[in-house]
Order: structure tokens, then C-alpha cells, then sequence
């Protein structure tokens, strides 16, 4: 049988909440604009000040911050079945990478 939603109200309305603005900044394309300007950084013919480098990176950190905030790393799932049933394994990316360094 089948179990339904337990949410409550507040919960779906949080959920739907987290979605939009998950949605909003994904439009955004912050993640391009950080690659421009680490390429901006990088390119050793633009001559910049010290405080323009200053600026750029506290830009960069702002919008990381932003993006790992509410746009979550990517899970990954494992499903496994056998004679007792199935199992499933949910790992964060990162963690599984680093996992299998080490």
C-alpha cells in the first residue's frame, strides 16, 4: 500500500518556496558569470589593482556561497536487490569522491 504525502500545509508550502527560488537563481546563470570572471582573473594580460582583484573574488565567494546554499550539490543513489530485498545507499557526490580517493 502506498503511502501518502505526511507533509503539512507549512512543509508543501516551504518545499514549493525552496523550488521557485531554486528555479529563480538557476536563471540567473550565476555560475557563468563566476567562470567569466575567474577567466578575467586568470588572463595575465588584463591588468587589474588590488582592489579590483579584491572586488572580483569577494563576488566570486558571494555567489558560491549563494549557489551552495540553495542549489544543493548533486546526491548520489545506489539501488541494490537481492534475496532479502533491496537497499539503497544515498551519498553526497563530494563524499563519494573523496571516498574513493582515500
Amino acid at each position: 500500500m502506498a503511502k501518502g504525502d505526511r507533509r503539512t500545509a507549512a512543509q508543501k508550502r516551504r518545499a514549493l518556496d525552496q523550488n521557485a527560488l531554486r528555479e529563480y537563481l538557476s536563471n540567473q546563470q550565476h555560475e557563468i558569470h563566476i567562470c567569466e570572471i575567474c577567466d578575467e582573473l586568470n588572463d595575465e594580460s588584463v591588468i587589474m589593482d588590488a582592489i579590483t582583484v579584491q572586488r572580483k573574488s569577494k563576488v566570486i565567494d558571494t555567489k558560491l556561497r549563494l549557489l551552495n546554499k540553495y542549489l544543493p550539490d548533486l546526491k548520489s543513489i545506489e539501488i541494490e536487490s537481492g534475496e532479502k530485498g533491496f537497499s539503497i545507499n544515498v551519498m553526497a557526490f563530494n563524499e563519494q569522491n573523496q571516498g574513493s580517493n582515500g
